[in-house]
Formats: structure tokens, C-alpha cells, sequence
């Protein structure tokens, strides 16, 4: 298969930024604007805390830069269970606050900040108690649709044991007497943290992936920035910034023992595995909520396959590749089994995964137990330190982070204002929906082609199919991956900041999950349509194919192993993409 012809480099304008392009001529830009500028705010990490504090600060007219050693969303931003919801279980831990926070942000996301890119989910929610269940339920329902849970979804709905398995007929009749039916939120959160952040970069923000902090700058007491590392090419910089943020996750106490200053919290990481098999395995017209022993279990529907998840227990090893064992996906088969007419088997996953929850450590020995609410501290002049929350609330968190960082800024401090800041692709997305038939005529897609668009990129759709001006191959799908078009990868290369095989295949598309070959049959074909953009040789292409080969076969041993030494083994053989440095060593 030929390579395609690179692209000629290009000289970035204003219209590029204007788009929050992450292409490579973006990129060197962005380079020599850390090594040049003094900014108010440095923020480290490109999971969707990072991404969502970069974007907060730029709006309120701050100076920027976001660096991230990976890539965006390389953590446990691509790896949860993509759902906006206030956290029904939430309720029962009498933590009210939270979820209304939560539902507050869930509904913002749904009908202003990411329309395209969130959309309701329904669960039914089965009984299995006579008397008390139905309305213990009902109450905590109620007081879930009362705090803004029913604002622009249905509210909760009482069903029959007939009318449950009418719209679960998967479920075994024994498995319930009733159910209730009540609605929540969905997203890609990979391609939704992305989104951040090339809103973020859009409003003038330098976003930097494959950037890694290798050490901190200082004046007297204070933090004064941060010294980086290019992970491509090993070129090294100082950026200066009147404070610096660290929005890390799970390495938070990592970032902090770097920085050299004293912690005034400690993060504890939680792993939470999910698998995925295909929609046909249960024939349900709603996603599902189970109770276990030690928290909830989700069916969630997600385009053509199930996602079933999520376990929770501690996880002390390797951060970066959290992994998954043969007894934690027993686990999730074991107790969604218990209500399935038909069960499922291992042979039925196309995908698996594991994250890290990021959850403030010395509450509790349970980590099902542990708050998620979230916590700030400046640990020391010029370093705030952000950990804890949820997906959902990433917002409210960037915005609690920035506040946090004005002590060590000159002039007044503006609100946050992203609560009224649509993401790149909202406006004018219910109108493109209303003219996609129209749009997939013009370019000679079905109709059901560009909806499947349009919830990717919303009004960027049209930025997207212009890649294919001239080459009208680009346009057809991904013959080891239809769900995907060919210009969706070299999209993914030139505005989406894919520098290797792996950011394409398992963050800009969920092909890694989506398909039993976890992108392995397509590996070479995605690899030639990025090398086109990014100009790699044939040697290069090579290379991103094995070491993403090796991910693979790494991840599918991890999963045959019984605890999580043995799997975290098996994982960390494999080659890493980007060439990064132990900072804290």
C-alpha cells in the first residue's frame, strides 16, 4: 500500500489557531512560545482536569500553557465509564452536594457546552425486592430528578416485571419483579477531553502533548515554572509562569515529590476495569444498573457494542498502563451472568480496559467508599495542586484550581465563565443535524454516515470532510474498521495532535475496544494515512506498527494472568510510543 504524499508544511495563521488546530506547524509554534513567553499559568496534564483548567484560565484573559508528557487523554480520561451523571450511589453516602454539582454540569454539557457530543442514556434500574425496594428507590429517584436530574431527560418511570423485560428481554424473569427506568449522559470522554482542549488552544491557550516536566524553576521560595522535555525529539526548555498548576491525576503525589514542596493531600489510585462486547449479546433497548457488594455495575449502551463495567479495587503499580486480569474480568461476567438469560463468555469481548480513579486518600480502607469530591491546596508559593472528583465535574474543578492560583497573580482575577463557553463544534450542531441529508449528498456519504459525524465533531464536520477535497478515497471507511472514515485519521494527525499509531487507534476513534483485533488488522493502513501528515518514512511506520502490535499482545497476555503483579508484568514488557524519562529518580 503506497504512503501518502506529505503534506507541504505549512506557516500557521490566525485561521488555524482560530480552529484550535494541533497540527505540527501548531507544535513548533507552541514550542518556541514556551521557551520565549512568561505565562500567568502553567498547567501539567492533559487528562480532562488539565484540558478543563487550560481552558478556564484562557477565557478569563490569562496568559496559558498546558503541557502533557503523553498524550491528551492518555489516562484515566479515556478510560472511564463515559457517562455525565450526579452518581445515584452517591445519594446513599448522603453526599448531596456532589450530586447536584454533578447533575448541574451534566445538564450544562447536554443542551449548551456539548450538545454533539453528549446525549442522554436511559437505565433501567431492576427490583428485586418486594415492599421496601420500589419505593426506597422511588425516593432517592425523586430526590435525583428533583435536584435537576429530570431537566432535559425524562424522569424516572415505574414499570412491571412484564414491562421491564419488555424493554430488557435480556434479563432472566427471575432476576426482578419491576423496574424503574431513569436517564443520565453519555460521551466519548477521549474525544471530549481532545475537544477541551482544542477549545482551550482555539482561545490562545498553548497546548503541548509528548512535553514531559522533568524538573521545577525557582525564585527565592517560590515556583517560578517548569523545565520541559520534548518525548519526540528529547529538546529541552525552561518556561517560566507565575503559577503552575498540577492537574496530574493519579501522579499527583509523583508532581508534587518533583517539585520538592510538601503535599497537603494524598491520592490514592483506584482501578477500574471494563469490558465490551458486541450489541447483539443483549437484546435491551436501555443501558442497566446492578447493585453489587461493593458498588454498582453498569450495562451502558454505546453505538454498536455493550460496555459493562466497572470493577474497584486499589491499584500500587505501574500508573501509566493500569492493567486488567483474568479475575477482574471474571468478576464483571460473574455479576452481569447472575441476570442474563443468555450469559456472556469471554469469547464474546471485543475489547477491554482499565483506568485509574484519582481518589483522596484516609477516608476510608474501601475505595468504593472513598468521596469523590475533590480538593485544592497551593502547596507552595506559585504550585497549586488539584486531585479527587469525577469526570463529570471537571469543570467545576477547573474553575476551583484557577481560583486557586490567583494568589500568585498580578491584576484582578476574572470569574470563570465556562459555564456560558460552548466547546468547537456546538454552535450550529442542531442545525447541521436537521441538514445531514443534505450534507451526505453534497459529499456522497449516507445520511447515517455524517449523524455518526456530526456526534464526533459537530460544525466541525465541515473542517473534517475539506481534508478529503481532492482525494475523495479518504472518504470511504476503514475496510478493518468501518465504523470509521479514512480522512477521520489524517483529520486525526493534522488538527487533532495524533502523533503516533496508538493516539489514533485508541483515543481519537476507540477502534482498540471496538473491534476484537483491538486495531491490529488495520494497524499498517492508519499508520500510512498518518505518515502523510506527519511525514514518517517507511522505517517509521514500521515502528509505530510493532510497537503498537506489541501494546496489544501485551494487554491480551495481561488479561490471562490472575492478579495484578503478574498482569502489570506482562503490560510493562511491551514498548512504550514516546521516549520519556523518570523526572523523579
Amino acid at each position: 500500500m503506497a504512503t501518502r504524499k506529505p503534506a507541504a508544511p505549512e506557516t500557521p495563521t490566525r485561521g488555524s489557531a482560530e480552529t484550535g488546530r494541533l497540527g505540527l506547524p501548531e507544535r513548533e509554534r507552541d514550542w518556541q512560545r514556551l521557551g520565549s513567553e512568561t505565562f500567568d499559568v502553567v498547567v501539567i496534564g492533559g487528562g480532562v482536569v488539565g484540558v478543563g483548567t487550560a481552558l478556564d484560565a484562557a477565557t478569563r484573559g490569562l496568559r496559558v500553557a498546558l503541557v502533557e508528557a503523553r498524550d491528551l487523554a492518555s489516562g484515566t480520561s479515556s478510560r472511564s465509564s463515559k457517562l455525565f451523571h450526579g452518581g445515584l450511589r452517591y445519594l446513599e453516602q448522603l453526599e448531596f452536594g456532589l450530586v447536584r454539582e454533578a447533575l448541574r454540569e451534566r445538564e450544562l454539557m447536554l443542551t449548551r457546552i456539548a450538545p454533539h457530543l453528549v446525549k442522554p442514556v436511559s437505565f433501567l434500574y431492576p427490583l428485586s425486592h418486594r415492599l421496601w425496594e420500589r419505593p426506597y428507590t422511588a425516593a432517592g429517584l425523586l430526590m435525583y430528578d428533583t435536584m435537576g436530574g429530570a431537566r432535559s431527560v425524562p424522569g424516572q418511570k415505574h414499570l412491571t416485571r412484564a414491562g421491564a423485560l419488555r424493554m430488557f428481554p435480556a434479563l432472566k424473569r427471575s432476576a426482578l419483579i419491576g423496574g424503574i427506568r431513569y436517564y443520565d449522559a453519555q460521551s466519548d470522554d477521549a474525544r471530549h477531553t481532545m475537544t477541551v482542549g482544542r477549545t482551550a488552544a482555539h482561545y490562545g491557550a498553548v497546548v503541548r502533548t509528548s512535553t514531559q516536566v522533568i524538573g521545577f524553576l525557582r525564585e527565592a521560595d517560590r515556583i517560578s515554572g517548569v523545565r520541559v522535555r520534548d518525548a519526540e525529539d528529547g529538546r529541552e526548555t525552561e518556561v517560566k509562569a507565575n503559577a503552575v498548576i498540577n492537574c496530574t491525576g493519579v501522579w499527583t503525589d509523583e508532581l508534587q515529590r518533583l517539585s520538592g514542596s510538601r503535599g497537603r493531600f494524598r491520592v490514592r489510585a483506584s482501578k477500574g476495569v471494563h469490558i465490551v462486547v458486541p450489541r447483539d449479546r443483549i437484546v435491551a433497548e436501555s443501558g442497566l444498573i446492578l447493585r453489587t457488594e461493593k458498588s454498582v455495575l453498569f450495562v451502558i449502551p454505546w453505538r454498536n457494542h455493550w460496555i459493562v463495567g466497572t470493577t474497584d479495587t486499589d491499584w500500587n503499580l505501574d500508573l501509566a498502563h493500569p492493567a486488567a486480569t483474568k479475575a477482574d474480568i471474571d468478576y464483571i461476567l460473574d455479576h452481569v451472568n447472575t441476570v442474563l438469560a443468555t450469559p456472556l463468555t469471554h469469547d464474546d469481548i471485543e475489547g477491554v480496559y482499565a483506568g485509574l480513579r484519582p481518589l483522596l486518600a484516609g477516608e476510608s480502607e474501601s475505595t468504593s467508599k472513598l468521596s469523590r469530591e475533590h480538593a485544592v491546596a497551593r502547596v507552595a508559593p506559585g504550585l497549586v495542586a488539584i486531585a479527587g472528583g469525577k469526570y463529570t465535574t471537571y469543570r467545576v474543578m477547573a474553575a476551583d484550581a484557577v481560583d486557586a492560583a490567583g494568589a500568585d497573580l498580578t491584576g484582578r482575577l476574572q470569574p470563570s465563565i465556562t459555564d456560558k463557553v460552548p466547546l468547537l463544534g456546538a454552535d450550529g450542531y442542531y442545525a447541521l443535524v436537521n441538514q445531514a441529508d443534505q450534507l451526505a449528498a453534497r459529499h456522497g456519504l449516507h445520511p447515517y454516515r455524517v449523524r455518526h459525524l456530526l456526534d464526533r465533531y459537530g460544525s466541525l464536520v465541515h473542517e473534517v470532510l475539506a481534508v478529503a477535497d481532492g482525494d475523495p478515497d479518504l472518504l470511504r471507511p476503514l475496510p478493518a474498521a468501518p465504523d470509521y472514515l479514512q480522512v477521520e485519521i489524517v483529520y486525526a494527525a493534522s488538527h487533532e495532535g495524533a502523533l503516533h499509531l496508538e493516539d489514533a487507534l485508541t483515543r481519537r476513534t476507540r477502534i482498540s475496544i471496538e473491534y476484537p483485533h483491538r486495531g491490529v488488522d488495520c494497524a499498517e493502513q492508519v499508520a500510512r494515512l498518518m505518515a502523510g501528515v506527519l511525514g514518517w518514512d517507511d522505517a517509521r511506520i514500521a515502528r509505530e506498527v510493532e510497537v503498537y502490535t506489541a501494546r496489544v499482545q501485551a494487554e491480551r497476555d495481561s488479561q490471562s494472568e490472575p492478579n495484578d503483579q503478574a498482569a502489570d508484568a506482562r503490560r510493562i514488557s511491551a514498548p512504550e510510543a514516546r521516549d520519556l524519562r523518570d523526572p523523579v529518580s
